[in-house]
């Protein structure tokens, strides 16, 4: 990491609570934003590192709240199918599968992608076993990251190596997180990450409300994502899958739902009083054929949604700016062309990322004393120009390959599209390797 970074005469698209856009140069030291000015410094001595950003965007990095590195390399492997059926088929047979090379690999392609794409933090579930090369991927790369090893201990058609114990299922996220959170400086945390309502006992989802409080950590699972999801938490538990997770403990400003698709306005009510934040996976919902859902109602009611592309094999890319685009254009379709403006859509996409990982303070935005994560965007491109809006030349017309530059705690990752801390032949190389067992356990099905 640079001791002091000079982003010098760009456009600075801060997310800050005023929503300002200014010309300027902002210096990095220590990792933090130390400065923003209207002017470049008369000279460039001092500085360890300097980018010019004449003709670019300086936005905050993107921040996705549902990623599963663990299924990058699932990509393309469980088209054409409704939730349950993706899991038990194809999904949950592979992920039984991994190694914690293949593991390994499979965290590497997804962070690989997602610092491409602008994304400097995720909130990602991983599978039930081999966690810790997911963090060790994590570490190396230099990216940002809330990592939870993903908890089952019931539901019916597991594989037997998904299939936990309760104890040893709390046992090990509790090492975890012993070993993990606050590691790098406080660039990885961990969470709690049971699967959803139909995969954890009561028991289990009961522990982990109480053990959430007590360790000062977030809590990361699914949630009301597919009807035939909620009728089996009805059948099992006599509640609606919202007042059930809600009466176990398990709502809150300590938990991050995913999904939220199918709520009724009792459920709503208690997203809303209880400060539970949601997070929306647009392109995911399409693909399952899962539905769409209530963002704009969500957001009038003053509940918090972000954004996040979920798992490579039910999008199938981790890409921020289709997510961005695809929830404003569904939200137009059901409420009018006025809903979910482009800068709603950009919020939902990094202050309010921030905001459910409980890092605001930290990142989000392009402000004195946050963490420098950021990404500087080339727009002069034919899909981007003119740009009467840069605000919504961002959210409905740039691409990943716009960002040009990434930094994550004050670190260059990615400079003028080459990856730095990663070695991108390397990753694709292990990628391919890795994907033939994959491959070869779907042709035995």
């Amino acid at each position: 990491m640079a001791d002091r970074l000079l982003i010098k005469d760009t456009t600075i698209l801060t997310l800050d609570p005023q929503n300002r856009i200014l010309q300027g140069s902002v210096v990095v030291e220590q990792g933090r934003i130390a400065s923003i000015e209207a002017t470049a410094p008369r000279t460039d001595s001092g500085f360890d590192e300097v980018i010019d950003g004449r003709d670019r965007v300086l936005l905050p990095g993107f921040i996705q709240t549902h990623i599963h590195l663990c299924q990058t390399l699932f990509r393309g492997a469980a088209d054409d199918l409704a939730l349950i059926d993706w899991l038990k088929q194809r999904v949950w047979p592979m992920e039984a599968a991994h190694t914690p090379e293949s593991l390994y690999a499979s965290a590497r392609l997804g962070i690989a992608e997602l610092i491409k794409g602008g994304t400097t933090c995720a909130l990602t579930m991983e599978t039930v076993n081999h966690t810790d090369v997911v963090f060790q991927a994590v570490e190396e790369a230099g990216f940002r990251a809330t990592v939870g090893k993903c908890m089952m201990d019931a539901g019916d058609d597991v594989p037997p190596e998904l299939n936990e114990k309760t104890e040893e299922s709390i046992a090990e996220s509790l090492r975890l997180l012993e070993r993990w959170h606050g590691a790098a400086s406080g660039r990885i945390q961990y969470c709690f990450a049971p699967r959803f309502a139909i995969s954890c006992s009561r028991e289990l989802l009961e522990r982990v409300a109480r053990l959430s409080h007590e360790r000062g950590v977030i809590v990361h699972t699914h949630a009301s994502e597919n009807r035939e999801e909620i009728a089996i938490v009805e059948k099992l538990t006599g509640e609606r899958n919202i007042h059930y997770l809600c009466s176990l403990g398990l709502a809150g400003q300590h938990v991050v739902l995913a999904h939220c698709i199918h709520l009724d306005e009792a459920e709503m009510e208690v997203l809303k009083t209880t400060g539970t934040y949601v997070s929306h996976c647009p392109s995911s919902n399409l693909k399952l054929a899962s539905g769409i859902a209530r963002v704009v109602e969500m957001l009038d009611r003053g509940i918090s949604v972000s954004l996040g592309a979920d798992g490579a094999p039910c999008n199938n890319r981790l890409d921020m700016f289709t997510e961005m685009r695809t929830a404003a254009l569904l939200q137009k379709v059901l409420h009018g062309s006025q809903s979910l403006p482009a800068l709603t859509a950009l919020k939902m996409a990094t202050i309010n990322g921030a905001k459910a990982m409980g890092l605001e303070d930290q990142i989000g935005s392009i402000e004195v004393g946050k963490r420098a994560d950021l990404a500087l965007l080339n727009l002069n491109s034919l899909h981007t120009v003119p740009r009467f809006d840069l605000v919504s030349a961002v959210v409905y017309a740039a691409e990943a390959s716009n960002v040009e530059t990434v930094i994550i705690d004050g670190q260059i990752v990615m400079r003028e599209r080459k990856l730095l801390t990663l070695n991108e032949s390397d990753v694709l190389t292990e990628a391919e390797q890795h994907s033939r067992k994959f491959a070869a356990i779907l042709r035995k099905r």
